[in-house]
């Protein structure tokens, strides 16, 4: 089993979500809330309105986000889904619990660091950076960016 650390589109309540659920991906298991060590941007970005989180650490802010046991096919559709390497990386990061799910982790308590996979991405425009940064995504927020799902891309 692997842990694995999102905090856009495949979070809880948000529009991708269901992808996490499905069973014929593999097993997803949400373990906790979590925030990253790290301070990163995370940013909206391209004409539908994806959350990307940059690889700039020491930017942005702490993002928050969920933590998931996933099994070995769920990383492998993770993957694919995330478009790895070409559109995100799938790195080891750093992350402060910070409210457990109803799950038997002895490991797991709030406030302990552990190390998770993560979905960033290095291979970004040159004005993302500039671009506003938020410590938590949701696709209905404040910014007013419409995110569009994947099968109403053209």
């Amino acid at each position: 089993m692997h842990r694995v650390f999102v905090y856009g589109s495949l979070k809880r309540a948000q529009p991708n979500y269901p992808y996490m659920t499905d069973s014929n991906n593999g097993k997803a298991e949400l373990l906790a809330t979590a925030t990253t060590v790290q301070k990163y941007p995370l940013v909206i970005a391209t004409q539908y309105n994806l959350p990307f989180l940059l690889n700039l650490p020491g930017q942005g802010h702490r993002v928050h986000g969920e933590l998931y046991k996933v099994d070995e096919k769920m990383l492998k559709y993770l993957d694919w889904f995330e478009k790895v390497p070409t559109m995100y990386q799938r790195t080891v990061v750093e992350l402060e619990i910070n409210e457990l799910a109803d799950v038997a982790d002895e490991e797991l308590s709030p406030g302990n660091i552990t190390e998770a996979f993560l979905y960033s991405t290095t291979t970004y425009q040159p004005d993302w950076p500039s671009l506003p940064a938020y410590q938590s995504y949701d696709s209905n927020g404040d910014h007013g960016l419409k995110f569009v799902l994947r099968e109403d891309r053209h």
